[in-house]
């Protein structure tokens, strides 16, 4: 009956964030409920996966009826089994993915261009400041030309992050930053995370197309919008800017219909959403409803990615699932010339050093 009551009692708390409550509650309290509702989830799944392996056990005769029944010693090996599995998952957590990949063109490039690309940081409750600077630090030290982000920056509320200032983190990333709408960007209040996106010096691609060196990036809006543009839409309006550049990098959140990245002729398409289950066996059910849950993909000539993210929803464990971050080398199989590979250093450097100014001078303001 213990055992029934904390964990109905845990599963309530997470209710209460579905209703907004925590909002309405100190910050760390907040917290604390949101780490004990939604781990409670997971903890409650592999409790029941467990009891009907045992109980299967026992109908097969396996294991005797005594060894479930007021059995102490069952139970500290079921607590030490549970708290093992779990430490181990959230130090997995802890542990980011360095993720390398060549993406190539047949088409010149002055230079190879360096990204780092994530996606699904879901920062908040449970992944606080703290944290976020450790991922701003760890992308920084990569010293990437450009950085993609696949949505999903917010978790499911705007409050933690107003509170902490978190968009103070993300300008101090050392490269342009691009991205697209996650469904949490819509579930936290889609206008809050547009102006959040914009104080954080985040380039938000909503359908629309921008070009950056030999590089065009396209940014769909989320699919949770109903009324967003067909990417056949967005390219033929931006057939100039597509056309001439050597490379074109589509941003989706969601990795549904992976086949019209392929018909638009798109040379690589970058995903998130899936978590990749986050935990065995959820992983078994997201590869069972995506084409890709996960990983490198090919279609014809367009290349994917589809990553488990950087982050997390709701408790902090990677089981059979990892945390990571992409770096990419995006080069021509032609050569480039050394003056224009300087050229573009230079202005890597000089971006660097104008945004800190103008940090200084917002600081001083």
């Amino acid at each position: 009956m213990l055992a029934i009551a904390l964990m109905a009692g845990s599963f309530l708390t997470m209710m209460f964030g579905m209703r907004g409550l925590y909002d309405r509650m100190p910050l760390p309290v907040g917290t604390a409920l949101y780490e004990t509702g939604t781990s409670s989830i997971f903890v409650m799944m592999y409790l029941v996966i467990l009891f009907l392996v045992l109980d299967i056990a026992r109908l097969c005769h396996i294991i005797p009826r005594t060894f479930l029944y007021n059995n102490w010693y069952t139970v500290l090996g079921i607590t030490i089994l549970m708290v093992g599995i779990f430490v181990y998952g959230n130090l997995h957590y802890q542990h980011k993915y360095r993720q390398e990949l060549t993406l190539t063109t047949s088409r010149p490039m002055a230079r190879p261009l360096k990204l780092v690309m994530v996606s699904d940081l879901h920062i908040g409750y449970h992944n606080p400041r703290k944290e976020l600077h450790r991922w701003v630090d760890m992308i920084n030290a990569e010293e990437p030309d450009l950085i993609l982000i696949a949505g999903d920056v917010i978790d499911m509320s705007m409050r933690p992050l107003k509170e902490e200032r978190m968009h103070e983190e993300f300008q101090r990333l050392s490269a342009p930053v691009y991205a697209c709408l996650g469904n949490h960007e819509y579930y936290s209040g889609e206008p809050g995370a547009q102006q959040f996106y914009r104080d954080a010096g985040i380039h938000l691609l909503r359908d629309n197309v921008v070009t950056i060196g030999d590089l065009c990036i396209i940014g769909r809006d989320d699919r949770t919008n109903h009324h967003r543009k067909s990417l056949g839409k967005i390219v033929n309006e931006n057939k100039s800017l597509i056309s001439n550049s050597s490379y074109t990098i589509l941003l989706d959140h969601q990795p549904y219909h992976l086949e019209q990245a392929e018909q638009q002729h798109i040379d690589f398409q970058f995903s998130g959403h899936t978590h990749h289950g986050q935990i065995w066996p959820i992983s078994w059910i997201t590869e069972s409803i995506y084409e890709c849950a996960f990983g490198s993909h090919q279609r014809g000539n367009t290349r994917y990615y589809i990553s488990s993210g950087l982050g997390i929803w709701g408790g902090k464990f990677r089981i059979g699932t990892r945390s990571e971050y992409i770096v990419a080398e995006v080069r021509s199989k032609k050569s480039f010339s050394v003056s224009s590979e300087k050229f573009f250093r230079m202005g890597r450097k000089f971006y660097g050093k104008q945004k800190l100014l103008s940090l200084e001078n917002t600081n001083k303001n």
